[in-house]
């Protein structure tokens, strides 16, 4: 009897432990979100650094630069959004219609998909008899949840909405278009075009470090190559303002 006692008690206890900690997929998920807040964060760095950049060319004075950089962040916001919505709604309708064909096929063809789920565990390299009892005892459990994650490695609870998404995404890119707008309007004018150049560099080689690192790659390369992209759009935006402004065109 004293033998059992370990085992008897090593139920709840391994229940608490699977409900705190954190599984792959769950941490995958949040790295994900995180990495599209980056980048979200990033291309509204660009985006409107470029505009303000080169409105600045353009003209000295802080109406038309604000406009045009208020302009740019609420557009690109929204754009943003939009995009998010409509990518993540295909992603989540995808996601049901599968789903719904599993349940179906649940119902009206049991059996085989019993036999299904036996064949995937037999091609993971288990025996024929273990691989049965699994399937079994996961079909016994919960058929869908089963079938969806051996099958189709998704789960009923992961579909995204595609609200939220649209939501992190404007967020995200509002977040990153504040600092150019800063850096251009608070600085006095002599200095705010190369000081802008400064901040949306050094910001844009922390947001490619940090996503490169989320991602697993190099992130000096990835620092590197994001700069060196930023770099490129505001001289060339600063270099037609500079033109437009010089022919009176602004």
């Amino acid at each position: 009897m004293d033998a059992q006692e370990p085992a008897d008690t090593a139920g709840p206890d391994l229940d608490r432990h699977l409900e705190t900690e954190p599984h792959a997929n769950d941490l995958a998920q949040r790295l994900n979100w995180l990495r599209a807040g980056v980048l979200g964060a990033n291309d509204g760095i660009v985006s409107v650094a470029a505009i303000v950049v080169g409105v600045a060319g353009a003209t000295a004075e802080s109406g038309p630069i604000l406009a045009a950089g208020a302009a740019g962040l609420v557009g690109g916001a929204v754009s943003m959004a939009l995009g998010e919505y409509v990518s993540v709604s295909s992603q989540s309708d995808s996601q049901r219609a599968l789903i719904e064909k599993e349940r179906r096929e649940l119902a009206e063809q049991p059996d085989e998909e019993l036999a299904e789920l036996t064949g995937i565990y037999l091609a993971k390299g288990l025996s024929p008899e273990t691989a049965g009892k699994v399937a079994e005892e996961l079909t016994a459990h919960d058929p869908l949840a089963a079938h969806l994650s051996a099958e189709l490695n998704i789960n009923e609870t992961d579909i995204v909405s595609p609200w939220h998404a649209a939501f992190a995404s404007a967020v995200a890119f509002t977040i990153g278009a504040i600092l150019p707008m800063l850096a251009i309007l608070l600085p006095p004018p002599d200095i705010r075009v190369p000081l802008t150049f400064v901040m949306v560099l050094v910001a844009l080689a922390l947001t490619g470090g940090l996503g490169a690192w989320i991602g697993g790659g190099s992130k000096l390369r990835a620092a590197v190559r994001v700069v060196f992209g930023g770099a490129l759009a505001l001289a060339a935006t600063f270099s037609i303002g500079s033109l437009l402004g010089a022919t009176g065109v602004v």
